[in-house]
């Protein structure tokens, strides 16, 4: 294996040499793999990075008509600008990067865990960045290219649960209109694309799935779907560089004291 590569490696399957390329962090999973999905019915050459796992990534990948894989731990983030880089030397159309991988444990707004913030400050803010600046100067394609990063709705609707995971998605969605003004070319887009409660996150089970999803102005569960016709979307480019696109059925417009999980179960219990 090449040095450079030692915390990343790349599997290859069926490639379609003339597609349009999109790299999706986190694509083996949830959000990433509806991104990935919609991508390739859309003709696009996928590449599904994940970090642990590896049965997941390779089945989506076998699914596909012009997919492969790449294994990082976006905790080393000179693996994942090492990783940028070789996709950027072999891809002659390299058209989107979508940073949609993040970890989202609780921590306490009155008492910061050191070691929760550290991580989520990493994975969610620093690499995602570290690789946006590493494709808007290496990568390649004549159609320009498209940076999406995926936030949260919390960025207008937050609330002191789950605090460093919230405040690594502030801090990343200040880079979107930095780098839109500073390190992208004239063809170039960077955008951020904010979902709400989509799927089942932390320990919730389907009861309070299913109330947690309608806690929004439209009182209906935003698809998964949605989010990746969303992406489909800014890929084009037809939006202004440095926006920031909501997906959550209005959920951003609310004042919600509490993360929607806790809601729903204060709800459940008549509380």
């Amino acid at each position: 294996m090449d040095v450079a590569l030692s915390s990343c490696v790349r599997i290859c399957s069926n490639r379609r040499m003339n597609n349009p390329t999109i790299l999706v962090t986190g694509g083996s999973a949830r959000i990433g793999a509806a991104i990935i999905r919609a991508f390739a019915a859309d003709g696009w050459h996928v590449v599904i990075h994940y970090g642990h796992s590896d049965e997941e990534a390779n089945a989506l990948a076998a699914t596909l008509p012009s997919a492969e894989i790449v294994k990082c731990d976006l905790l080393d983030g000179d693996a994942a600008v090492e990783m940028v880089h070789d996709l950027a030397t072999r891809l002659t159309d390299w058209r989107v990067l979508v940073n949609c991988a993040s970890i989202f444990h609780p921590d306490d707004v009155t008492k910061l865990d050191p070691a929760t913030n550290a991580q989520a400050m990493q994975v969610n803010a620093v690499t995602p960045t570290r690789m946006a600046q590493a494709y808007l100067e290496q990568a390649h394609s004549t159609a320009g290219r498209c940076v999406i990063q995926v936030t949260d709705q919390k960025l207008e609707n937050p609330n002191p649960d789950f605090f460093s995971y919230t405040m690594s998605k502030h801090a990343f969605a200040s880079t979107i209109p930095m780098l839109a003004m500073g390190a992208a070319n004239e063809n170039d887009r960077v955008y951020g694309l904010a979902p709400g409660a989509i799927l089942p996150s932390h320990d919730q089970n389907e009861e309070e799935t299913e109330l947690s999803h309608r806690l929004n102005p439209l009182r209906r569960k935003t698809g998964v779907d949605e989010v990746a016709k969303a992406a489909l979307f800014l890929s084009q480019g037809h939006a202004r560089s440095g926006e920031t696109l909501f997906i959550d059925s209005g959920q951003h417009l609310l004042h919600q004291p509490r993360d929607v999980i806790y809601l729903a179960r204060q709800i459940a219990s008549g509380a």
